[in-house]
């Protein structure tokens, strides 16, 4: 064994020079760091995070040229354990922590020498991998998670290769011995993690000797509570289908929905010019005219205290994605921006059948008394069994005649026959939790202004609290049915398909084989589902209950055929040309419908024409039914249904197959909202080839 003089104190170069890109990061030592400093340095770790798709390493006791920092064991540890408090904030765990000794050490005069063997390929440097200061807090997940396999068991880390053996490590903690340490940090798919550790942490005083024995947590367990009774944890796929109600937003095109979303999803007041929407907002022409012409959905998150996250990161200084957001959030609200304009209506009404929203939330200009547009939207809703909330917007300013006008109005559509709710004025938290157990009969109503953010914490309070309706994971054990609703072509991937998973799971792999369909023809395309995202997270499984994306293995002649209103299938693919359904005729001006009848027809993702071949009355009864409710009958005695009938009607749809089943909510329209359904039967089915 020979020793390697240096000429300078710290001139042994131990690995390579820092490099400004790429994920690792040198560090001599941090001690007593300020909270601007703290601030800084986790900016530049998140910087690492992303340039290293989500992880990266710390180099600690090292210079910025790749020579050895001469530290010793306990200054390696202290600057360990501000990093670790500092990934955790970031919502990323330590997956290993090297410690390197015997690679430097002092002469007789007191100089460091770098230690080489004889052979030249330093077996004499010992390298101990010891426990993470909180836990790698992956403990909680599941068995095919892909981080888990590159975590160990912490009785297998005391094992390390010394001299060529098997030995338990003996690190020398004393003071004076030459040691460095490297630090492996992920992002982890969690919203276990504290968001904010760094505000109370030992560390930014100086307390604390940073073993890791010390001022840690109990191993594997989370700082945040998740709020249930039951203590059960979950991912982030887990919470996307199980902690996961889904919020429609309508409303008038002066009510200000956009307004409404973008302060909720960013946790910033409006500036009273439209300022809260343009950070949501898909298309330039609908910021310059401020009306909303497509359909968009964002994602608001709450801790398990039931405080919201905030929108906007203020390490990056910008909005936060959809990923960031969920991963920091137990229970996830998906807020639907949907058209208010009457020009838009066909586009409001495909978001609200295909939506599969748990609640409505019903927007009214306190300023202007409600339009038919929001007696339509309430049809709407209520036509689809959907909760409604209605939000009075703009009180700031608001005249005070102006605002009891608008009140009583919505108090009578509420109370009208077709809709049948009884308002309910929400003031307090107190009445949040009155109301939540009758929302079936009850229509709370919050007063908000996104200027001064009167109500804003109320209607944040209320969204938190109201309880799941649609129960997905009760239809995971179903055969596999993914709803699409818009179709990507990825340079590099290929076929991308957004959409809805309506029921089952879906592993994706080189094995996981569908169907996706049905063409213009009624035919199926077989092909594999390569990878998926959950709200921009990669993953590979999806079940029912979850917004996801799907990439689908397809040459390019085959993806022109790919449109919205598709599904992909797992197995027995059908499509069909007609069904028949059970409708109700709502009440409208010359509202008739006869045989031949041709309306545009809503089925969850599908929207096409479809004429009504075959009519049958239920429960025809005249003497048990209302003059208005009974039916006619025309020219070669021909039935024509009027408001408030009741038939069987087959369908038959004028373009193309496409893919229904019994059970499917429908609804019917030739301009406005003329009937609702379910379908019954399909009795014409097309196999697949």
């Amino acid at each position: 064994m020979r020793r390697e003089s240096p000429s300078d104190k710290r001139s042994i170069a131990v690995v390579p020079p820092e490099d400004e890109k790429g994920n690792v990061e040198y560090k001599r030592q941090l001690h007593n760091c300020t909270p601007a400093r703290l601030e800084k340095l986790k900016t530049q770790m998140s910087f690492r995070l992303d340039e290293g798709n989500g992880g990266c390493m710390y180099r600690i006791g090292v210079e910025d040229n790749g020579c050895h920092s001469l530290m010793d064991y306990a200054e390696c540890a202290e600057t360990a354990k501000v990093l670790e408090y500092l990934a955790r904030s970031l919502n990323a765990v330590v997956l290993e922590r090297k410690m390197i000794q015997n690679e430097i050490v002092r002469d007789a005069d007191g100089f460091p020498m770098k230690v080489i063997s004889e052979n030249g390929n330093g077996d004499a440097v010992l390298e101990v991998l010891e426990p993470s200061l909180l836990g790698d807090g992956t403990e909680h997940f599941n068995e095919d998670n892909p981080y888990n396999n590159r975590h160990h068991d912490h009785r297998e880390d005391e094992e390390v290769k010394h001299n060529g053996h098997e030995t338990q490590p003996k690190l020398d903690k004393e003071p004076g011995v030459i040691t460095r340490c490297e630090l492996t940090i992920q992002r982890v798919e969690t919203h276990l993690l504290d968001p904010s550790p760094i505000s109370g942490m030992p560390v930014a005083s100086g307390k604390g000797s940073g073993n890791a024995s010390n001022d840690s947590p109990s191993k594997g367990k989370s700082t945040h509570s998740d709020g249930g009774s039951n203590g059960e944890h979950m991912s982030v796929g887990e919470t996307l289908s199980a902690r996961n109600i889904r919020v429609a937003v309508v409303g008038n095109v002066d009510a200000g929905k956009s307004t409404m979303i973008g302060t909720l999803t960013s946790s910033m007041l409006d500036d009273g010019r439209g300022s809260s929407r343009t950070s949501i907002m898909k298309h330039r022409h609908e910021i310059e005219s401020g009306r909303t012409s497509t359909a968009s959905s964002h994602l608001m998150g709450f801790r398990s205290t039931g405080q919201a996250i905030a929108g906007k990161d203020t390490v990056r200084a910008r909005r936060k994605s959809e990923d960031e957001v969920v991963r920091e959030s137990y229970r996830v609200i998906t807020l639907m921006d949907l058209a208010g304009h009457e020009k838009y209506l066909k586009t409001t009404i495909h978001g609200v059948a295909s939506g599969m929203a748990d609640y409505a939330l019903i927007l009214v200009n306190s300023r202007h008394p409600p339009t038919h547009m929001t007696h339509h939207h309430l049809n709407l809703c209520v036509s689809f069994g959907i909760h409604v909330i209605i939000i009075f917007t703009k009180v700031d300013g608001c005249p005070e005649h102006a605002f009891k006008t608008s009140k009583s109005e919505v108090i009578k559509l509420l109370r009208a026959p077709d809709i049948g709710k009884r308002p309910f004025e929400v003031r307090c938290e107190q009445d949040i939790a009155t109301c939540m157990g009758k929302l079936q009969t009850l229509a709370p109503m919050i007063s908000t202004s996104c200027v001064t953010g009167e109500g804003i914490d109320l209607l944040q309070k209320m969204l938190f609290a109201l309880p799941k309706r649609r129960r997905h994971e009760r239809k995971s054990d179903r055969p596999f049915e993914f709803l699409v609703e818009d179709i990507f072509n990825v340079p590099g991937v290929g076929s991308v398909v957004s959409g809805f998973v309506n029921a089952g799971s879906l592993t994706v792999g080189s094995n996981a084989h569908v169907y996706v369909g049905p063409t213009d023809d009624g035919t199926f395309l077989r092909t594999v589902a390569k990878s998926a995202h959950i709200a921009r997270i990669n993953t590979a499984h999806v079940t029912s209950g979850q917004s996801a994306c799907l990439a689908l293995a397809l040459t390019k002649d085959l993806r022109k055929k790919l449109r919205r209103g598709m599904v992909v299938l797992m197995e027995s693919p059908q499509s069909t040309r007609e069904f028949e359904a059970e409708i109700c005729v709502l009440k409208g001006e010359g509202t008739t419908i006869r045989k031949s009848y041709q309306a545009y027809v809503h089925i969850l993702n599908v929207r096409q024409s479809a004429f009504a071949r075959k009519i049958e009355m239920i429960n025809n009864n005249s003497s048990a039914m209302l003059s208005s409710h009974t039916a006619l009958y025309g020219e070669d005695n021909e039935i024509v249904l009027r408001p408030g009938c009741r038939a069987k009607v087959r369908f038959e749809f004028a373009q193309r197959p496409e893919y229904v089943r019994p059970g499917m909510r429908m609804l019917f329209r030739d301009g406005r909202v003329r009937g609702v359904g379910l379908i019954t039967s399909v009795p014409v089915a097309e196999p697949a080839h």
